[in-house]
């Protein structure tokens, strides 16, 4: 009989929270508010349709073959060109989505026992992309708007435990919906300054704002300091896998090596692709598409938040961009406990204790509002209400 030894950090690995529950909402009638998965009318099929015959057409064989682990030159250069501080193209490394850059970066800044900090509460993903390297993963103090810099320096750890990194992301956060404002970022940028404590920003839902652009990156503030986590996945489509990490020369050359290690490099197809498809301003054009339809969404469910929650103490965020809001529900309710009841009203989401390091609040879940049309929305949140009265009378 065979006998298979796992490896110890195998243990720390665990199923995601979110993608269990997808399975859940295949039943039919289910209207899931679970998902982080973007609207998929917002892919722009004829767009790629056209531009893969390009590639396809003009040099077929490069676009199919292997390549450089950096990334494909031309968007190596877009992506520089479009972020709002100097960047040069050799800082940037195209990835297998952006969630790869969460685990490249893991892998060559902590070790077992290594002090990591983040948001209170902060991405279910990341969480799991830095499991395997085993850190100790310690929970910042968070407000309305994103990390309490206090909170970081009590937290920072010294000597041998001093933090190796800190995870943020300051706009349109998920699972919170809530964004840094000018003030915070810059507080929080110069404590890191201070403290000598590197951050990695992460930025998957920058371009989703619905009518103000967010405050200049961390990253911007400090290029030095930290490395930053773009994606194409929020604003093409998700299905191409395709991220990158924009970092200083201090760290680019082991995440190369990381990167070579894991996959050697990105489809090569993917970016030539979005590179042809990008370069004469498509975004420009296509982002305020989504943003338009993300914030008619976004408003259906505040409306019917507050059209069905009325009589009930809940509170919830009002997101200025992104793809998720929070709901805190009343005392005596815990979220993980409740869903199935909700299930069989027809409606999911996500219960908001997976998305803390330690001390998770039951009473909170993550609702997506993208995927669902307007009366879907409002049908769900009525059974979401329905549900959250049924268990607070059966207590």
């Amino acid at each position: 009989m065979t006998n298979w030894t796992l490896a110890k950090r195998a243990a720390s690995m665990n199923p995601s929270v979110i993608r269990e529950i997808l399975k859940v909402t295949e039943k039919p009638g289910i209207i899931s508010l679970a998902g982080g998965l973007p609207s998929p009318k917002t892919f722009p099929i004829a767009a790629f349709k056209e531009a893969a015959d390009k590639v396809l057409l003009q040099d077929g064989a490069s676009a199919l073959q292997y390549a450089a682990s950096e990334g494909y030159a031309p968007l190596r250069e877009f992506v520089a060109k479009q972020l709002p501080w100097d960047v040069s193209p050799d800082q940037v490394l195209i990835t297998t989505g952006s969630q790869q850059g969460l685990d490249l970066m893991g892998k060559i800044l902590l070790d077992e026992g290594s002090r990591l900090l983040v948001e209170t509460p902060t991405y279910l993903g990341a969480l799991q992309a830095f499991s395997p390297q085993q850190p100790r993963v310690v929970g910042v103090d968070s407000d309305d708007h994103g990390v309490i810099p206090d909170d970081l320096a009590r937290k920072a750890g010294e000597g041998a435990d001093k933090a190796r990194m800190v995870y943020l992301l300051p706009n349109f956060q998920n699972p919170t919906g809530r964004s840094m404002d000018e003030a915070r970022r810059q507080a929080v940028v110069d404590r890191l300054a201070t403290l000598g404590i590197p951050f990695l920003e992460d930025n998957p839902y920058g371009d989703l704002w619905y009518d103000q652009a967010p405050p200049a990156p961390l990253t911007a503030r400090n290029p030095e300091g930290g490395v930053y986590l773009g994606s194409f996945s929020k604003v093409l489509a998700p299905g191409l896998r395709l991220g990158y990490v924009v970092a200083p020369k201090a760290v680019y050359g082991k995440l190369l090596q990381a990167k070579q290690a894991a996959d050697l490099h990105t489809p090569t197809f993917n970016q030539r692709m979005v590179a042809e498809v990008v370069q004469s301003g498509f975004l420009d054009q296509h982002v305020p598409t989504i943003r338009a339809l993300y914030k008619k969404q976004r408003d259906a469910m505040l409306a019917a938040l507050r059209t069905h929650f009325a009589d009930l103490d809940v509170q919830w965020t009002t997101p200025t961009g992104g793809m998720f809001l929070w709901v805190r529900m009343p005392e005596g309710i815990d979220s993980v406990a409740m869903l199935p009841a909700a299930v069989e009203r027809n409606v999911a989401y996500v219960p908001g204790s997976a998305f803390y390091a330690s001390q998770p609040d039951n009473r909170t879940m993550r609702l997506s509002y993208v995927t669902a049309s307007e009366e879907q929305i409002h049908i769900a949140i009525k059974a979401l209400a329905d549900t959250v009265r049924a268990t607070l009378a059966a207590r």
